[in-house]
């Protein structure tokens, strides 16, 4: 089911493509493996038909360290680097342009835009916009456009392919983990992917400084609803105090998750002056409608937002909403 938003098909996006030479991929703000995956295949692809493309950052950060295997990914640079408009701007895995950050004036001096995600937003966000809320991750759709652009999809494509789409299943855990996702990842796998190497990568390459955080945020975890939803915290003195990074912070929640009983779990994380939220949930919770409540969103299992306040007032609005929206005989669905 392709979303309202969608203003083309990927063959018309493919065409677009072929048309031209020059091309900036971008994705959102605090790159996820999905985002910088699909970012990548498309700029592989894009290489493979002789044309130029660069990969650019959203905000001037590292990327997070378990994602720098992914071939090309020592090639992305920040969008304040790039000086001149690009002829064509390719959006993948951002459904705004307020998620585009630093890169969001060349998304708007560009004279072609294009943009493939699977995040439902009110309304397109380049002239050629496909978005299909049914992928379980954008790679999948990027995947499919490569094949549409007649290019070899060789092993390098196919790895950052199934990373982006392994990190957006959760290691295919997360609901939306369905047969066609299954059935992609089988042929990227065909095409070169090492399912281990990634796994190995992304999954058991976590810094001490992560693993120490994830203590912390075990210690000071909160059960409500009768034990079905687990909320925790991390503070800015504890990035300090064990040298991590935000990167570091990104397995938290699913540590949360994972305990018997919880449906929903909720991880803030302070950092940039700000308090980020993470929210994921074990069945069929809509936490997208949660995280509505303070101006994010995301998918029904997998959502976030952001509260420009202090951390201990961000806790208190968060659990209060989390008992309003899970009370202690049911929950919201």
């Amino acid at each position: 089911m392709t979303a309202s938003q969608t203003n083309a098909s990927l063959e018309d996006i493919a065409r677009v493509l072929r048309k031209h030479d020059s091309f900036v991929v971008c994705g959102h703000v605090s790159p996820d493996g999905d985002c910088l995956g699909s970012q990548l295949v498309v700029a592989h692809a894009l290489r493979a038909l002789g044309k130029q493309a660069t990969c650019v950052l959203a905000q001037d950060k590292p990327i997070d360290s378990r994602l720098a295997f992914m071939p090309g990914a020592d090639g992305f640079v920040w969008a304040g680097e790039v000086d001149a408009p690009a002829e064509v701007f390719v959006a993948v895995d951002v459904p705004t342009a307020e998620r585009m950050g630093d890169a969001a004036a060349l998304h708007a001096a560009a004279e072609t835009t294009v943009a493939i995600d699977h995040h439902v937003a009110p309304k397109p966000v380049a002239k050629s916009t496909y978005v299909d809320p049914d992928a379980a991750a954008t790679a999948m759709l990027v995947w499919e456009l490569a094949g549409l652009l007649g290019v070899e999809r060789d092993a390098a494509m196919a790895t950052c392919a199934y990373t982006g789409l392994v990190t957006d299943t959760g290691r295919f855990q997360y609901q939306n983990t369905d047969a066609r996702a299954l059935a992609a990842a089988a042929d990227m796998v065909a095409a070169g992917a090492d399912a281990a190497l990634v796994a190995r990568q992304v999954y058991q390459s976590r810094p001490l400084a992560s693993l120490r955080l994830e203590g912390a945020a075990v210690g000071r975890m909160r059960l409500n609803a009768a034990g079905s939803v687990a909320m925790s915290w991390v503070a800015r003195e504890d990035f300090e105090r064990f040298g991590a990074a935000a990167a570091d912070a990104e397995p938290l929640v699913d540590a949360l998750r994972s305990l018997a009983g919880v449906r929903v779990a909720c991880m803030l994380r302070e950092q940039d002056g700000a308090v980020r939220g993470s929210l994921r949930a074990k069945d069929d919770t809509d936490v997208a409608a949660v995280a509505g409540l303070f101006g994010g969103g995301g998918h029904r299992a997998a959502a976030g937002f952001t509260l420009e306040v202090p951390l201990e007032e961000a806790t208190a609005q968060v659990a209060a909403a989390l008992e309003r929206a899970f009370p202690e005989d049911g929950g919201l669905s």
